[in-house]
């Protein structure tokens, strides 16, 4: 049976209208943090209510100083820095707010602005506009929505699993629980290889991964643990594979798909059909014939035939 789909919304069928947007009172929190965004040293512009969703928050001027990135999230791009820096120096103009969360401290971190925030102040501002939200758990899903420079698998890896553990020590909650936060179970795994190696191929199991990987209904303490122990599978993997690539060009094999093609060889499950297979298990299978590969085996023209995903 085809999916259904989609019904498209109607026009104008949602939401607040533009004069509802700017109620006339603030809610308690909206008020709230105005007064502690004062205390802070910045400077509240205005309280209103988001057109979508009707939830309060805060413009203000944030003193540059105060503002950090969240812990969790991807490193800087200093060639993205560079480059946006030139702009913003051309333009003379800072136009783009960066959204904000108050931390207890009095700090205040933002999910989606660590390039604009670097920006000026390599351009020596004072100060910098920014959407506060009184939510502080928003700032773990925003970085879903981060479109500010696209994520490679390493960073958005990097990012998902540092956000875990950020929120591990907060409660029972489990991985299933924070699914739209860290998007795909594979991301955690993946996080745990490029901490221990930041050059692993992360791209050539990607694929797989997604088929095999779950999230855990373990609370995150205990599921960071399980993520260890698969990455440290995955690592040994990689190695066995690492071994037929070199035994493959030992034989005179030369191609940019050498891990896949022998990826592709030792996987058992390529035309595996209905529930997902078992990810101990299928790791198991692919490490043993990884081990066992026989590179005298290969013809030319099976791995001319053969293509795959980007390492990277």
């Amino acid at each position: 049976m085809p999916p259904r789909k989609k019904k498209k919304a109607e026009p104008k069928s949602r939401g607040l209208t533009a004069t509802e947007v700017r109620a006339a009172e603030p809610s308690r929190a909206a008020a709230t943090l105005s007064e502690q965004i004062e205390e802070d040293g910045g400077a509240p512009l205005a309280a209103y209510r988001d057109p979508l969703g009707g939830h309060w928050q805060v413009l203000a001027a944030l003193p540059i100083e105060s503002v950090d990135p969240t812990p969790f999230q991807r490193d800087l791009s200093e060639a993205h820095v560079k480059r946006l820096t030139a702009v913003l120096e051309a333009l003379g103009r800072f136009l783009d707010p960066i959204i904000a969360v108050r931390t207890p401290e009095g700090r205040y971190w933002t999910p989606n602005g660590n390039h604009r925030l670097a920006s000026l102040r390599a351009l020596g501002a004072k100060s910098i506009v920014a959407l506060v939200l009184p939510e502080t758990d928003i700032a773990y899903k925003i970085l879903a929505l981060n479109t500010e420079k696209a994520h490679n698998l390493r960073e958005k890896a990097l990012e998902v699993i540092r956000m875990a553990r950020d929120l591990a020590p907060r409660g029972d909650q489990t991985e299933k629980d924070y699914a739209l936060e860290f998007e795909e179970p594979a991301y955690l795994t993946l996080g745990c290889c490029y901490e221990k190696n930041g050059r692993f191929a992360g791209g050539a199991y990607h694929a797989l991964l997604k088929r095999l990987d779950a999230f855990s209904e373990r609370p995150l303490s205990k599921a960071l643990a399980m993520r260890e122990e698969r990455a440290a599978v995955l690592l040994e993997l990689d190695e066995a594979v690492a071994a037929a690539m070199a035994a493959l060009k030992e034989r005179g094999f030369e191609s940019p798909y050498l891990r896949p093609f022998v990826i592709a060889r030792i996987n058992p499950i390529r035309f595996h059909k209905g529930d997902p297979p078992e990810f101990d298990a299928t790791i198991a299978k692919m490490l043993a014939s990884a081990k066992k590969f026989k590179a005298e085996g290969v013809k030319p023209e099976q791995l001319a035939r053969a293509g795959g995903p980007s390492e990277e």
